[in-house]
C-alpha cells in the first residue's frame, strides 16, 4: 500500500514536468514562476523527509550529481556523422544532381530544412522512456559522458511524455541565445573571470564542466533534430519523426519545413536568412536534407558524411583591420603556411587576431602587403580568413610581403616541388615538423590520447623524454611524476590513456601517423580494402589504386612511406611495445557476394553506378577498378565499351544487372 507521501510526490513529478514542459519547451506557462518554486520546494521537503522515494527522474535530480574527476569515454552505437559544406545556390543544385544520379532518378525529391544551430551536437539515451546516458559527438565514434551535465537542462526531459519501448538515442544540439550568454558574461565579468568570445565556446564549456552545478547555474537550450535509428520509430519521413519526437516532449524548432521540391529549398533559406538576426540565438546556415527515409537508406553515406545531407552556410561575416605581420608557420609534413598577424576586430560575434593566407600564390595574387588595412571574414562563420586589401587606404608605408628562403624553425633551405602550390621544408629532422607530427598522433584527429595534448608534446619533446611514436608507448611512471606540472595521479592517467590505444581501429592508427594525402577518409577506404596493416604496407602502387577514391599522388605517397627503412622499424618497434591496429572484421561469410569482386560497365537501367557499388560492398563484396586477375564478375549494362571485350578475353563471368540484382537475394 502507498503512503500519502510516495502519491504527493508522484503528483509533483508530474505536476512539475508539465509545467517545466509547458514553460522550456512551448513558451506557453500556466502558472506563475513563485507558483513552481512552491511546487518545486515541496517536493523537496517531501523528499528529504522520504529519501527512500527518490528517483533518477524527479526534477529535484537535474543538479544532484556530485562533482566528476573526469569525463567518462562512451562509444556511439552508430556513428554521429559530420555534414558536407555547400556555400552557394550552385552548391545546393549540385547536391541535387548528385542525389539523382546516384538514385537514377529523374522526379523531385522532398526535403526537410532545419536551422543549423551554432551549439555542441549531443546524444542522449532513453530506455523505456527513462533518460539514463548522454555524451558529445566527440570525434562522431567516441564521445564524453555528460549525462549528469544534461540533466541540469530543463528543456530535456528526464522521461518522456509517452511511453516508448526499448532503446531511443535521441540527437541534437545543445546552445545558449544572445539573452542568455549576455547575462552569462556580465557574471563572469562581475566575478573577475575572462567572459567567453562567443555563445558556442560559451555552451561548450558549460557542458564541459566536472561539477554539474556549474552547468546547472549557465542558460542552455536544446533542440533535437533526429534519432540515430529512424527505422526503430516507425516514421517513413524525416519531417514526421519531429513531429514524432515533438510529441514525446522533446523540443524541436518552430523553423522546420518541409520541401516538395528543390526550389522550396531555395526559397527556405531566403526566408530564414532574413529572419537570422531576429531569431535571438545564432544559426550559421540551414540543413538540408532527403526527407523520405528509404532514399536515406538508399543514399547511405560515405567516411563521414551522409550523402542524404547538406549543411547550407550563410554568407561570411566581414570586418576590416590592419594586417600588422606574417608568420610562418611549419606543418607535420614540412609545408610553410603564411598566417597573417591581424589588429584584433569583432567578426560576426569573434574576435579574430589571425588568419592563415594558405600559400605563397594566395597572398601574392590577392597583393597583399605589410600595413595594409585588409577585409577580414569567418568563412562559413568558421575559419578566419583575408579577403583582400583596401587600396584606398594605403598611404605609401606599406611593405612587401617576403617568403622566407629557409626554414624559420630549423633554417633548412626551403623547396617548391614542381606542380605543387607549397614551398616545405625537406629537413626529416626538423623540430616543428617533428613536434607536430608527435602532436598530431595523440590528437583527436589521431589516436585521441587524454593528457597528451600539443602542450605537454611539446615539452616532452624539448626534454628528450619523446623523440618519436614509439617513445609514446614507452613512458616512464615515475620520470613523468617527477616533471613540473604533472606528479603521480596525472602520470598514472597518462600512462593509463596510453595502454587503452595500444589497439586503435586500423583507420584511425593510419590517420595518426600523418602520411602524406592520407586523411581520415583514405584512411577509412584503405581500411575498408585491405583490412589488416601488414597487407597495406605490402601494398603496390596498381593495388592501392584498385581502391575507390585513392588517386596516384595518395598511392604514390602510401608506397613511399611503407618503402622507408625508418617507418618499417618503427613498425616492428611499436609491436614490441604491444601496439598492434586492430584489423577491419572481414565480411562474414553468408554474405551472399562474399569472395567476388564485381566491376560495373556500361549504363544501368535502375541502379546509378555509386549505388551498385555500395550494393556490392554491403553484401560483402569487393569492387574493381579495372579489368584484371581478381575480377570475377562483370556487369554489362547498355552501351558496354571495352571492358566487356577484355573481361571475355580473360573468361570473365559476365552478367546483367538483372541477374546482379538477384544475386543479392539468392
Amino acid at each position: 500500500m502507498s503512503s500519502p507521501a510516495l502519491h504527493r510526490i508522484l503528483e509533483l513529478h508530474r505536476l512539475l514536468r508539465e509545467h517545466a514542459h509547458r514553460y522550456y519547451v512551448l513558451d506557453d506557462p500556466t502558472i506563475a514562476d513563485g507558483e513552481y518554486d512552491r511546487l518545486f520546494a515541496e517536493l523537496l521537503d517531501l523528499e528529504a523527509r522520504h529519501p527512500e522515494y527518490i528517483r533518477p527522474d524527479s526534477p529535484s535530480q537535474r543538479v544532484g550529481a556530485p562533482p566528476l574527476e573526469k569525463f567518462a569515454q562512451v562509444d556511439h552505437r552508430i556513428p554521429m556523422l559530420s555534414l558536407e559544406n555547400g556555400f552557394s545556390a550552385e552548391d545546393l543544385l549540385a547536391f541535387e544532381e548528385r542525389l539523382a544520379r546516384f538514385l537514377n532518378r529523374t522526379t523531385p525529391v522532398s526535403y526537410v530544412t532545419e536551422p543549423k544551430l551554432d551549439g555542441l551536437a549531443v546524444e542522449i539515451l532513453y530506455k523505456d522512456g527513462l533518460m539514463i546516458q548522454a555524451s558529445t559527438r566527440g570525434d562522431g565514434i567516441t564521445g564524453e559522458e555528460i549525462s549528469a551535465q544534461i540533466r541540469t537542462i530543463q528543456a530535456i526531459p528526464l522521461r518522456l511524455r509517452k511511453a516508448v519501448e526499448g532503446i531511443l538515442e535521441v540527437r541534437g544540439e545543445v546552445f545558449m541565445d544572445g539573452e542568455g550568454f549576455l547575462r552569462l558574461n556580465e557574471e563572469q565579468t562581475r566575478a573577475g573571470r575572462p567572459p567567453f568570445a562567443n555563445p558556442r565556446n560559451a555552451a561548450a564549456g558549460s557542458l564541459r564542466q566536472l561539477d554539474p552545478a556549474i552547468t546547472a547555474s549557465r542558460p542552455l537550450k536544446f533542440y533535437t533534430y533526429g534519432v540515430s535509428d529512424p527505422a526503430a520509430t516507425g516514421c517513413a519521413t524525416q519531417f514526421e519523426l519531429l513531429g514524432h519526437l515533438r510529441e514525446l516532449g522533446l523540443p524541436v524548432n518552430d523553423l522546420v519545413r518541409r520541401c516538395a521540391n528543390i526550389q522550396e529549398v531555395l526559397t527556405s533559406f531566403s526566408d530564414l536568412q532574413a529572419q537570422r538576426l531576429s531569431l535571438g540565438y545564432e544559426i550559421d546556415g540551414m540543413v538540408v536534407k532527403v526527407d523520405a527515409f528509404d532514399l536515406q537508406d538508399r543514399l547511405g553515406a560515405k567516411a563521414r558524411a551522409p550523402r542524404w545531407a547538406l549543411a547550407w552556410k550563410f554568407p561570411a561575416t566581414q570586418a576590416t583591420t590592419k594586417l600588422l605581420d606574417v608568420e610562418f608557420q611549419v606543418g607535420r609534413t614540412g609545408a610553410i603556411t603564411p598566417v597573417a598577424i591581424l589588429s584584433p576586430v569583432s567578426v560576426g560575434g569573434v574576435i579574430v587576431s589571425r588568419a592563415t593566407l594558405h600559400n605563397q600564390d594566395e597572398f601574392r595574387r590577392k597583393g597583399l602587403r605589410l600595413g595594409d588595412t585588409v577585409l577580414v571574414q569567418r568563412a562559413g562563420d568558421v575559419i578566419p580568413e583575408v579577403v583582400k586589401p583596401i587600396t584606398e587606404a594605403r598611404n605609401g608605408r606599406e611593405t612587401p610581403i617576403v617568403m622566407p628562403e629557409r626554414c624559420p624553425v630549423c633554417a633548412h633551405p626551403l623547396d617548391r616541388p614542381d606542380g605543387e602550390a607549397v614551398t616545405r621544408c625537406f629537413n626529416p629532422l626538423c623540430q616543428a615538423q617533428r613536434t607536430r607530427a608527435l602532436a598530431h598522433f595523440t590528437s583527436k584527429a589521431g589516436l585521441d590520447i587524454e593528457g597528451l595534448g600539443k602542450k605537454f608534446m611539446e615539452q616532452l619533446f624539448d626534454l628528450g623524454i619523446i623523440k618519436d611514436l614509439v617513445d609514446i608507448f614507452a613512458l616512464d611512471r615515475e620520470k613523468l611524476a617527477r616533471l613540473e606540472g604533472w606528479g603521480e595521479k596525472s602520470a598514472a592517467n597518462v600512462l593509463a590513456a596510453v595502454e587503452a590505444k595500444k589497439h586503435p581501429a586500423l583507420g584511425r592508427f593510419l590517420a595518426a601517423l600523418g602520411i602524406r594525402f592520407v586523411g581520415e577518409v583514405t584512411a577509412s577506404l584503405l581500411e575498408d580494402h585491405f583490412g589488416t596493416l601488414a597487407r597495406i604496407v605490402s601494398a603496390t602502387r596498381e593495388e592501392l589504386l584498385e581502391v575507390d577514391g585513392i588517386g596516384e599522388q595518395a598511392a604514390a605517397s602510401i608506397v613511399e612511406y611503407f618503402s622507408d627503412p625508418a617507418t618499417l622499424d618503427m613498425l616492428a618497434r611499436l609491436q614490441r611495445l604491444g601496439v598492434e591496429p586492430a584489423a577491419k572484421g572481414s565480411p562474414a561469410k553468408d554474405l551472399p557476394l562474399f569472395g567476388l569482386t564485381f566491376l560495373f560497365t556500361g549504363t544501368l537501367k535502375t541502379l546509378s553506378r555509386d549505388e551498385a557499388k555500395m550494393l556490392v560492398k554491403g553484401h560483402g563484396g569487393q569492387i574493381a577498378q579495372t579489368v584484371s586477375s581478381k575480377l570475377t564478375h562483370l556487369v554489362a549494362g547498355e552501351k558496354a565499351g571495352s571492358k566487356l571485350k577484355k573481361a571475355a578475353e580473360l573468361g570473365k563471368t559476365i552478367i546483367s544487372e538483372e541477374t546482379f540484382l538477384r544475386m543479392l537475394h539468392p
